[in-house]
């Protein structure tokens, strides 16, 4: 059974393999683990019997917050596990008075901006040259959460 939780320390190196599996920009455990300890940040995590099917990281000041990482592994895509994912962490974001959330999207990343329009996302902006490996632009999307 899927269950949705905080991160605890034995995450690290499962949720640095998957940054490595996904990204081409990946977050190393290091930088994972350091972000654990920031008080202004928290990773939420789908998993099923050890293995991760997917994370979230959030940074946030006061209400708002900014989504920096959401991954879903392949294994476990078009199951619902970013919604749901996506849904606990707003549940999670409601808990910290975090009233609005921001994030960046590469520009042709048509199927997580189609993720986040269905969340009620708006385009705000673009970014240009935001990316690298490949260069690209940024679109700026935010929600206020309900």
């Amino acid at each position: 059974m899927l269950v949705f939780r905080n991160i605890e320390e034995t995450d690290v190196s499962g949720i640095a393999e998957l940054e490595r599996n996904i990204f081409s920009d990946a977050w190393t455990s290091k930088s994972i683990a350091e972000t654990i300890k920031q008080p202004q940040a928290f990773i939420t995590v789908a998993e099923e019997n050890g293995e991760i099917a997917g994370y979230c990281i959030i940074y946030y000041v006061l209400d708002e917050g900014e989504i920096a990482r959401i991954a879903v592994n392949e294994r476990w895509r078009r199951r619902g596990v970013g919604r749901r994912l996506f849904d606990y962490t707003c549940e999670c974001c409601r808990e910290k008075h975090v009233e609005r959330l921001l994030l960046d999207v590469r520009e042709s990343n048509e199927s997580a901006r189609a993720f986040y329009k269905n969340y009620g996302f708006e385009e705000d902006g673009i970014r240009k040259n935001f990316y690298a490996e490949p260069r690209e632009h940024a679109v700026l999307m935010s929600k206020t959460l309900a």
